[in-house]
C-alpha cells in the first residue's frame, strides 16, 4: 500500500531523510522508530502529502504522489502528533465539517460519521463542545477526522503521546482494531507500544534506515555473548566462583541490591543451563530461576541510534535492512 523508494528531504546543506526505500503490504501495521530529530516526522509528512520530497518514488495504494496527487492523498488519513481541531465546534459539528472537506456525498457522511463516532467510541461525548473533551477524547476525534473518508492507509505520529495509562490502553485498543481493516503505519516513542502493536518495525536515525523487521527477528537477529539470569536462594557466598568455572561462561555479575541474582555471560554457541542446574543441586542450592535473557526492542534501538557518525560497519553487519536500497 506504501512504496518508497530513494526517499530524500533536504533544507538547505542539511539533509532530514537521506535516501530511505521501504514498503507496507495491506493489512500491514508498521512502526517507524528512531531518536528525535532522526526523519520519522518528516518521512510521515512526505508520505500524507504534507510535505514534497526533494528526490525519490512514492506511491499510496498504487497511485503516485507525484504525477496523481489528489488521487494519493484521499487513499491516506492521516493523525500528526499534535491533533488540530476547532475546541468551540461540538463533536458531530466538526466531523460533519471533516466529511463535506473530504468531499463525501451528503447521503453518505451521515452513516459514515455513525459508523467512525461507534468505531472510536465517542457517542458519549457526540454532542460535547470539543475544547471541553480530555486529551484521550481528543485524540479519538482526531482518529475519527483521518478515518471518516475510509482510507485505505492510515498514518499516525505519536499517538499517543501525552495521555495517562487508562487513555493510553484505550487508543492501542481502537489502534489494533483499525488495524484489522486498514494498513498502518505510526510512529511512537514508546517501545513496548511498537511491540504490541507492530507487525514490523522500521528503526531510522540520521535520515537513513538502520533496521527493519518484525520485534521477533530483530531480536533474534540480536548477536552477542548468551546471558542467563539466576537466582539462587539466600545468596550462596561461593556461587559466583562455582558458576564462573562452568563451561562456555566467561564473566559473572552480581545484581547490586539484588541478593542471590547473578547476570552469566556465556559464549554464544554455549548453554550451560543444566549445568548450572547440576551445580546447585550438587551442592543443595535452591535454583528459584534460570533463565535466558533476550534482547529486547529497546536494547535494540539504544544500540543502533547511539553509534557515533561513521560507526556504522559493525552494526550493518548486525541489523540488515533488506528493503532498504542504496540511494544513487
Amino acid at each position: 500500500m506504501i512504496d518508497a523508494q530513494g526517499l530524500t528531504r533536504r533544507y538547505g546543506e542539511f539533509t532530514a531523510v537521506d535516501g530511505i526505500s521501504f514498503t507496507v503490504d495491506e493489512g500491514e501495521i508498521v512502526g517507524m522508530l528512531g531518536p528525535n530529530g532522526a526523519g520519522k516526522t518528516t518521512t510521515l509528512r512526505m508520505i500524507t502529502g504534507f510535505l514534497p520530497p526533494t528526490d525519490g518514488h512514492l506511491t499510496v495504494g498504487g497511485k503516485n504522489l507525484f504525477t496523481d496527487p489528489v488521487a494519493a492523498r484521499r487513499e491516506v488519513g492521516y493523525l500528526p502528533e499534535n491533533v488540530a481541531l476547532y475546541p468551540e465546534m461540538r463533536v458531530s459539528e466538526y466531523l460533519r465539517y471533516r466529511a463535506m472537506l473530504e468531499g463525501l456525498p451528503r447521503g453518505q457522511a451521515k452513516p459514515r460519521i455513525s459508523e467512525t463516532v461507534r468505531s472510536c467510541f465517542l457517542e458519549d461525548v457526540e454532542n460535547q463542545i470539543i475544547g471541553t473533551l480530555s486529551k484521550g477524547y481528543r485524540q479519538r476525534v482526531g482518529l475519527a477526522a483521518a478515518i471518516l473518508h475510509h482510507p485505505s492507509v492510515l498514518v499516525l505520529d505519536e499517538p499517543t503521546v501525552g495521555l495517562d495509562p487508562k487513555q493510553i490502553i484505550a487508543i492501542r485498543e481502537l489502534i489494533r482494531e483499525l488495524g484489522h481493516k486498514q494498513t498502518l503505519l505510526l510512529s511512537s516513542h514508546i517501545l513496548p507500544e511498537v511491540e504490541l502493536l507492530c507487525d514490523r518495525v522500521i528503526i531510522i536515525d540520521r535520515g537513513r534506515i538502520v533496521a527493519e523487521g518484525s520485534p521477533q527477528d530483530l531480536q533474534e537477529s540480536w548477536l552477542g555473548n548468551t546471558i542467563l539470569r539466576v537466582e539462587l536462594k539466600d545468596g550462596p557466598g561461593e556461587a559466583p566462583e562455582v558458576l564462573g568455572r562452568l563451561p562456555g561462561v566467561v564473566a559473572v555479575e552480581t545484581l547490586a541490591g539484588e541478593a542471590g541474582f547473578y547476570r552469566l555471560e556465556c559464549t554464544q554457541s554455549a548453554d550451560p543451563r543444566q549445568a548450572v542446574f547440576e551445580a546447585a543441586k550438587e551442592r543443595g542450592w535452591i535454583l528459584l530461576e534460570l533463565a535466558r535473557e533476550q534482547a529486547s526492542l529497546e536494547d535494540i534501538f539504544v544500540r543502533l541510534t547511539t553509534q557515533e557518525p561513521g560507526a556504522g560497519s559493525e552494526l550493518g553487519e548486525v541489523f540488515s535492512a533488506p528493503r532498504e536500497e542504496e540511494p544513487s
